[in-house]
């Protein structure tokens, strides 16, 4: 994630569930959790990925009673501080930092989401090649964000470059990481799209 995207999302923190914006949010991470929950019925092991406030995580944890552990990590500071404070379950643990570098071993979650963050990393390939490393075997990703066709013009503006914003290059990015299965969703509107992958 871009140093000015992590101070921006430190600024909206406190708010960040309330309003407009807020109501869009939680209601996106409802959809992923359906969604996620779909791809493996009872995760043991969860991690998100930007995960913000932390709500994704509290909803997973109350949909999966048998959850043993669900963590998240965010590089933005505000964020982590509402996402720890706000979390009464035991199970859900929030650290800072990036997706870019995952401070778990290899093959410590069964299930890695990641809802509206993708875009904002600083390197999606690695990224993604680390949802892989800590993914375990037949483990699965749920990746959410603005994904869409209606998106390649971006891609020539330079705050985008080099940027996976369609589904091509999103998929070509998991194949490159090694993930099979690749398939599409629609999550929210026509350009908040998903893809499920599985680590073989």
């Amino acid at each position: 994630m871009r140093d000015r995207d992590v101070a921006a999302f430190d600024l909206r923190a406190k708010g960040y569930e309330s309003g407009r914006h807020g109501r869009l949010h939680l209601e996106i991470a409802g959809r992923t959790a359906a969604l996620a929950l779909r791809t493996i019925e009872t995760p043991r092991s969860i991690l998100d990925i930007g995960c913000g406030t932390g709500y994704l995580l509290r909803r997973l944890a109350t949909m999966i009673p048998g959850a043993q552990t669900l963590c998240g990590i965010d590089p933005a500071p505000a964020m982590v501080d509402v996402a720890r404070r706000t979390t009464t379950d035991g199970r859900v643990r929030i650290r800072e930092g990036f997706a870019e570098s995952l401070p778990w071993p290899d093959a410590s979650f069964d299930l890695v989401v990641t809802t509206t963050s993708f875009d904002h990393w600083r390197d999606q390939a690695r990224g993604l090649r680390e949802c892989a490393r800590v993914l375990q075997p037949g483990g699965a990703l749920a990746l959410v964000d603005v994904i869409s066709r209606l998106l390649w013009p971006t891609l020539v503006l330079p705050s985008y470059a080099g940027k996976a914003r369609t589904p091509p290059r999103v998929a070509s990015l998991l194949r490159d990481a090694e993930f099979t299965g690749v398939r599409w969703h629609r999550v929210y509107a026509l350009i908040i799209n998903a893809a499920t992958a599985q680590k073989p």
